[in-house]
């Protein structure tokens, strides 16, 4: 019976196959080596209808492009590459005079803890607060200013920006080893004595927090009021005139209470 059927098939697509092949069914388990032959018979029947008849030699190379084209799939690979560390790095360092634009200088009220904007007088005029500023890189900066932190002459108190209460306030504080604002990371709570400092002219500036990048160092319409945080649309002054100080022999003063400014 079997070899009936295999004459039957033979005869049957003999006139399409090249010359030597034959095909032959059979519901036995094919192997590996059934299942190639499978794939090279029926690569020479799709050749055999558009063009001469195959050769009869198949060169291992040929197998081996037959079933990459069917085995082999196509994977895009991406790169990943770690993001680099993002951070606040000092780079230097000056000593700066700053007033107002109303030409009140800043003065420290030690009961207070607060930096005042004065008129002051001929007498006074030694006790002016001039401020160190320490100007730092970002490696990925997101405005068009410098980042600085600001403390106060001859003293180990900065200027911060931090939330107590509902709104950001102007505070100082104490650092007692200031390279712990060497380099300051963006998530860090020490960012909160970061200032961007953006120049509107020669020497004017304003000094907004980074944290709170909306919310400004401002004077009082008022003299003798203490420096503070605000909006944009705040009736304050927000523009300081800020200069770089020539190193000069340092100056007594005696000290400024609240009562006198």
């Amino acid at each position: 019976m079997d070899t009936e059927m295999k004459c039957n098939m033979s005869n049957m697509w003999n006139p399409k196959m090249p010359e030597g092949m034959d095909l032959e069914i059979t519901h036995h388990p094919l192997s590996m080596k059934r299942v190639v032959n499978l794939i090279i018979a029926m690569e020479r029947l799709k050749g055999s209808k558009s063009g001469p008849q195959l050769s009869t030699e198949f060169r291992d190379e040929s197998l081996l492009n037959i079933i990459m084209e069917s085995l082999v799939e196509e994977r895009a690979v991406f790169e990943c590459f770690s993001a680099p560390k993002v951070e606040y790095s000092r780079t230097e360092e000056g000593q700066y005079s700053v007033t107002d634009t109303e030409k009140r200088s800043l003065v420290l009220v030690p009961d207070s803890m607060e930096l005042h904007a004065v008129m002051l007088q001929e007498g006074t005029k030694n006790c002016k607060v001039h401020l160190n500023m320490s100007t730092y890189v970002h490696t990925a900066p997101s405005v068009d200013a410098k980042t600085v932190a600001l403390g106060i002459k001859d003293t180990n108190l900065y200027l911060s920006c931090h939330k107590d209460g509902d709104e950001p306030t102007l505070h100082l504080e104490p650092v007692d080893d200031k390279e712990n604002l060497s380099t300051i990371s963006p998530d860090s709570d020490m960012v909160r004595f970061l200032f961007y400092k953006q120049d509107t002219s020669l020497n004017v500036s304003t000094l907004v927090s980074v944290p709170f990048n909306n919310w400004y160092i401002s004077t009082a319409l008022e003299d003798s009021n203490p420096l503070a945080m605000c909006l944009e649309d705040d009736e304050r002054f927000r523009t300081f005139n800020i200069h770089a100080m020539s190193k000069t022999p340092k100056m007594e003063c005696r000290s400024v209470s609240a009562d006198e400014v």
